[in-house]
């Protein structure tokens, strides 16, 4: 890689942080004001986004690569407003966050606002579920939301 592309995956970094560190301040300030529901961004007809791995059922070991996978939209990181993209939102061991509301950001709601399309998780011995949830430039599900299959994996 040349010293230009790593110099520019820097600054897309960078650029993807603050968007979500500002989109992030934005949000909980509507929040905490008690506004109604955010206005959310239509998702393209057929849009859907999938875990590639691992597979629901499948027995691993921590850490656990999982890779994210999308058709009918495209990734572009938090804070950048474009309404055929978006950014994944891993939900572990919990229930598919609220439409019309920004994406918890906790371990149970992990976001990926760089644009990232995979991580390595280090998940607890046992069963655990894992969902995808696309969110729009402020982490607030698509409309319609463009989720993944809840998958179950366990941890040995």
């Amino acid at each position: 890689m040349t010293r230009k592309q790593v110099l520019l995956r820097g600054v897309a970094a960078v650029a993807g942080v603050a968007g979500v560190l500002i989109g992030c301040a934005s949000l909980a300030a509507h929040h905490e004001a008690g506004e109604p529901a955010l206005a959310r961004t239509p998702a393209p007809p057929g849009a859907a986004v999938y875990l590639i791995s691992p597979q629901d059922g499948a027995t691993v070991s921590s850490p656990v690569t999982v890779r994210f996978g999308l058709t009918g939209m495209g990734v572009a990181p938090a804070g950048v407003l474009n309404p055929k993209a978006g950014h994944h939102h891993l939900i572990i061991d919990a229930p598919t966050p609220a439409a019309g509301a920004p994406i918890p950001n906790d371990a149970k709601h992990r976001h990926f606002g760089g644009g990232q399309t995979e991580v390595e998780l280090e998940l607890t011995p046992g069963k655990h579920t894992l969902q995808l949830v696309l969110g729009d430039h402020i982490h607030v599900p698509h409309d319609p939301p463009v989720v993944s299959q809840t998958i179950t994996v366990t941890v040995e």
